[in-house]
This record gives C-alpha cells, structure tokens and sequence, in this order.
C-alpha cells in the first residue's frame, strides 16, 4: 500500500478510537457546543453579545481539539509505549502522523462548522460575510494549536498529570481572550497577555471572517501574530518531539 492509502486508514482508525472514547469526545468536542448552547440561551436577546461569543466559542473550539486533544493523546500514546511499537513497525511514520494529525484537523473544522450553524440557526446570528477568509484563519488556528499541542505534550511529565498541565493553559486563555464576553474591557495587564497569546488573534480573524466589518489591517495583524506562534510551535514540536 501506498503511504497515502497507509495514513488514510490510519486516519479511519483514529475516527473511530475519538467516537468510542466517550471523553474524549465530550471534552473536545461536545463540550464547546454545549457551552455555546447555555450562554447563547442567556444572551439570546443581545445581537452584540451573540456577535461576540459564536467567534469565540469558534475560536475555542479550535483550541480544544488540536491543542488540547493532541498534548493529551501524544502524553498517553508516548508512556504508554504505544509510540515507540508503532515506530517499530513497517507503518511508516508520516503515514502514522498524518492520520494522527488528520483527525483532529477534521475535528476542529467540524466544529467550527456546528457552531456556525448553531449561531445561525438556533440564535439568528448571520452565516460568515468571508467564507475563504473563516476557512483560512481556522486553517492557520488549526496549525498553530496543533504544533503548540504537540510541543507543550513533550513537557508533561506523566498522563496522569496531563489534564492538570493542560488545563492550566487552556482555562486561563479562554477567560482573557475573549471567549465568552469582549475583551475590550479587561485590565491593561490581562489585555497585554491576551494580545501576546495567539488565541485573542485567532478569535479576531474569525470574528471579521463571521460578522465582518473590520478592516483589513486587524486582519493580516491578526494573520500574521497567529502564523508567528504557528512557527515556534512547530520548531518546538519538531525539536523536541521523542518517540518513547
């Protein structure tokens, strides 16, 4: 078999291993949807705030399934040893990587999509003014938290305390990105480690992707902030990435 056909199959099996993991599956994935779904009912009368919080939860969404999801499984599958056999095997490691990397890549589009959907449909925000330019930056978002997922993974020590590390990241950048609520209001502090964070940028390029009516020049400050922690995630995931 080809490398290609060798890492679609594994690309299949990892759909499979994400849906029967009910977990996984609830804190990738449903869990962005069901956040969407409670804060959206609150502010279901306010236009502004729904305008705020779809990009945001979109935003988050792509936080959760690459970053998150992969510092996470890349934890287990290296002590667990499951990493070192596979290598070990006549897969090939592109093929296994690929297919590994593919599914959270589906993932996060998919989820991106729903919560388009679920703003469109359940709470009357407007579909996307830039379809291509949503679908780039979640392409860019996707590759940043991806790397940044895979690098963060090498400095956890143990699975067991992954959930601790990870959330220790994830927690506070969702609450002073803007999520949720703008972050226009937060304290000088807080808003100048939002603006060093890729997740605020990520959130601003879909937000002028979903609403519009932003300039071009927040988006490609946006773009390029974001391209820039894609860049060292990806150089810290290469360089420290160890089979076993």
């Amino acid at each position: 078999m080809s490398g290609f056909s060798l890492a679609w199959q594994q690309f299949r099996l990892e759909r499979k291993l994400f849906w029967r993991n009910p977990s996984a599956a609830f804190f990738n994935f449903l869990l962005p949807l069901l956040l969407l779904v409670l804060v959206a009912s609150v502010f279901a009368g306010d236009p502004g705030e729904l305008d705020v919080l779809v990009p945001g939860v979109a935003g988050m969404s792509v936080m959760a399934t690459t970053f998150s999801a992969l510092a996470f499984n890349l934890t287990f599958l290296r002590e667990q040893g499951i990493l070192k056999r596979v290598r070990g095997t006549p897969l090939p490691e592109a093929s296994y990587l690929s297919g590994l990397l593919g599914s959270a890549v589906v993932n996060a589009f998919a989820q991106v999509a729903l919560v388009i959907l679920i703003g469109h449909y359940g709470y009357g925000v407007e579909l996307p003014q830039d379809p291509l330019l949503l679908a780039g930056f979640t392409a860019l978002g996707v590759v940043a938290f991806g790397a940044l997922g895979i690098a963060f993974s090498h400095a956890i020590p143990n699975f067991d305390s992954a959930p601790a590390y990870v959330n220790a990241v994830f927690l506070p950048l969702i609450l002073i990105s803007g999520v949720f609520y703008s972050s226009d209001d937060l304290p000088a502090l807080l808003d100048g480690a939002a603006q060093a964070l890729p997740l605020t940028h990520l959130i601003d390029g879909l937000s002028a992707a979903i609403v519009g009516g932003s300039s071009a020049g927040p988006e490609l400050t946006a773009a390029l902030v974001v391209a820039g922690w894609a860049l060292a995630g990806a150089v810290l995931a290469v360089r420290g990435f160890r089979w076993e």
